[in-house]
C-alpha cells in the first residue's frame, strides 16, 4: 500500500545559517493557514523537537539513521501520513555534516536520501552576492542526487533579494522561494527551551507568531507547499518483528500490562517521543511524576526512568525534596527496575557538585557522585557492547553521549566505541534491575532494550 505524505526538509550548509529561525518560521505561518502539521528533527537532538511542541503545538519527533536505522525513520513518516498534510523536517549542522565528520553518514543528506524528501537549502547572504551561486552549486552538486530543489536567502535586505534570486536560479536551475530579512526583534534564541520561564514562553510564542507574518510576505508558501507534494509516495513494507525496530506499527504481542513512572519536570525533560510510545505499545501504562514537586514515586509502579533533562540547574531543589530521595533510593534498593539516563544518572548518585562548586545531596542509590568539567565530554554518536540488560542480552546498542558532567564511578559494564574511530571507554552500571550511565538510547534502535526493562518489570510484579 503506497501512502502520500508531502513533505520538506530545511537545511543549511552549516549550523548558525538560519534553519531553525526559518523552520520555525514556516511552521508557524502554515500552523496559522490551518494545516495538519508534523515536525521532525534530524538527528539526536531534544531541544527543538521540544521547542517544536511547547512553542508553536505542532507534534515533533527525531529521525536519526545512526540510532535508528533507515528503515525505522521511513515507517515512522508512514505511521504520520495518517495524521499530517504536511511533514517539515529540520536538518543537523551543515547538510552533508555525518559521523565522525568524515562521512555523510546520520546527516541530514542521508534522512533525504532515506526518505525521498525535496530539500531547500538555507544560505546566509550577508556580504555575497555571486558567491552565493558557488556556495550553492556546491551543494547541489556534491553528490549525484542531492535532493536540494529550492533556496531560501536568510538576513539580506528586501532591495537585493531580486537581483540574487534571478543571478541564482539562472545560475543554478534551483528555485529561490524567498527570504528572511534581518530582524533582531525575531531572533529564535540558542538558549536553551529548558530554561524558559512561563512568561518567557509567552513571549517567545509571540515572537513566533510574528515571524509566520514575516515569513507571509517574504516567502512563497504556496511554492513550498507545491514542491512539498512532488515528494514520493510512501510504501509500506512488509512487517518484521525480528529486526531492531520491530514491526511497521510498532505493535507486540499482547503481555501483561505493567506500570512505569517517568520522571518529568523542568529536571527532567529530554524524551524521545517515539521511546514513550514504545513502551506504551509494548503495554506499559505510562505514570508522569516530579522529582521536584512530589512527595514520592507514584503508586504501584513495577519499574521508573529518569531521563536526561536539567538537574545540575535545580540541584538545590532536588536535594531539598528528602522524601522524594529517599522514596527512589528505597524502591530500587528493594529491587524496582530502574533506568537514568545521563541527568537521570546524576540524580542516582551520592551527590551532584555545580558549576558553582555546591555539593547536594541526590537519592543514592550508587555510590560516588558528579561533578562539572568545564568542557564537553565523550559527545556524539556511541555503539554499546559487550554488555547486559536487565539480566538479558540486548546485543549492540546505538547510543549518543552529550554532557559537561562526569562521575566518579561512571561504570563499565559496556564497552562505548566511537564510530569511524579507535577511540573507547567503559561506560554503564547495569544489573539484572538497573540500567545507568551517559548515553541516550532510541528504542527505535534496540527494542530487545525495552524489552529487557519491561519483562523485568513485569517480574518485579509477579514477586508481589
Amino acid at each position: 500500500m503506497k501512502t502520500k505524505l508531502p513533505r520538506i526538509m530545511i537545511a543549511a550548509p552549516g549550523s548558525g545559517s538560519g534553519k531553525t529561525m526559518l523552520t520555525c518560521a514556516l511552521l508557524a505561518a502554515w500552523k496559522e493557514k490551518g494545516l495538519r502539521l508534523i515536525s521532525y528533527k534530524c538527528g539526536p537532538d531534544y531541544i527543538d523537537p521540544m521547542f517544536h511542541r511547547e512553542a508553536l503545538g505542532v507534534g515533533s519527533a527525531n529521525l536519526d539513521t545512526f540510532l535508528c536505522g533507515r528503515d525505522y525513520i521511513r515507517r515512522r513518516l508512514l505511521k504520520d501520513a495518517k495524521e499530517a498534510e504536511l511533514a517539515v523536517l529540520e536538518g543537523v549542522m551543515g547538510y552533508y555534516d555525518g559521523i565522525g565528520g568524515i562521512s555523510d553518514g546520520a546527516s541530514s543528506y542521508e534522512v533525504a536520501d532515506a526518505t525521498g524528501t525535496p530539500v531547500v537549502l538555507v544560505v546566509d547572504g550577508r556580504g555575497k552576492s555571486l558567491s552565493l551561486v558557488a556556495e550553492i552549486q556546491g551543494f547541489q552538486n556534491f553528490r549525484k542526487e542531492s535532493h536540494i530543489r529550492g533556496v531560501i536567502l536568510n538576513r539580506i535586505s528586501p532591495s537585493v533579494y531580486p537581483r540574487l534570486k534571478e543571478m541564482i536560479e539562472e545560475q543554478t536551475g534551483l528555485l529561490v522561494y524567498g527570504y528572511l530579512p534581518v530582524k533582531k526583534e525575531l531572533q529564535v534564541e540558542s538558549r536553551y527551551l529548558g530554561l524558559r520561564l512561563p512568561g518567557e514562553m509567552e513571549t517567545m510564542k509571540e515572537t513566533l507568531k510574528r515571524l509566520g507574518s514575516l515569513a507571509e510576505e517574504t516567502i512563497d508558501l504556496a511554492g513550498l507547499l507545491s514542491l512539498a507534494g512532488t515528494a514520493g509516495m510512501m510504501e509500506e513494507e512488509e512487517r518484521r518483528t525480528s529486526e531492531g525496530c520491530g514491526e511497521t506499527d510498532g505493535k507486540v504481542p499482547a503481555k501483561e500490562k505493567v506500570r512505569i513512572g517517568i520522571a518529568k519536570d523542568e529536571a527532567f525533560c529530554f524524551f524521545y517521543q517515539d521511546n514513550l510510545k514504545i513502551l506504551e505499545d509494548m503495554g506499559a501504562e505510562l505514570v508522569y511524576f516530579s522529582p521536584l514537586r512530589d512527595e514520592k514515586i507514584p503508586a504501584d509502579v513495577d519499574g521508573l526512568i529518569f531521563y536526561g533533562g536539567y538537574p545540575e540547574l535545580y540541584a538545590e531543589k532536588l536535594s531539598r525534596n528528602s522524601s522524594m530521595r529517599g522514596s527512589v533510593r528505597m524502591a530500587v534498593k528493594k529491587g524496582l527496575p530502574c533506568i537514568g539516563e545521563c541527568g537521570g544518572f546524576l540524580y542516582l548518585q551520592e551527590y551532584l557538585e555545580t558549576k558553582e562548586g555546591q555539593r547536594f545531596p541526590m537519592t543514592g542509590v550508587l555510590p560516588g557522585g558528579s561533578h562539572y568539567t568545564g568542557r564537553l565530554l565523550r559527545f556524539g554518536y556511541v555503539t554499546l557492547s559487550g554488555g547486559t540488560a536487565f539480566g538479558g542480552d540486548a546485543g549492540e546498542i546505538p547510543a549518543h553521549e552529550f554532557h559537561y558532567y562526569d562521575s566518579t564511578d561512571a561504570g563499565n559494564a559496556y564497552l562505548a566505541s566511537k564510530p569511524l574511530s579507535k577511540r573507547s571507554w567503559r561506560c554503564i552500571v547495569s544489573t539484572g534491575r538497573l540500567w545507568a550511565g551517559y548515553p541516550h538510547i532510541h528504542y527505535g534502535g534496540n527494542r530487545k532494550f525495552a524489552e529487557n526493562f519491561l519483562d523485568a518489570c513485569r517480574n518485579r510484579r509477579k514477586e508481589f
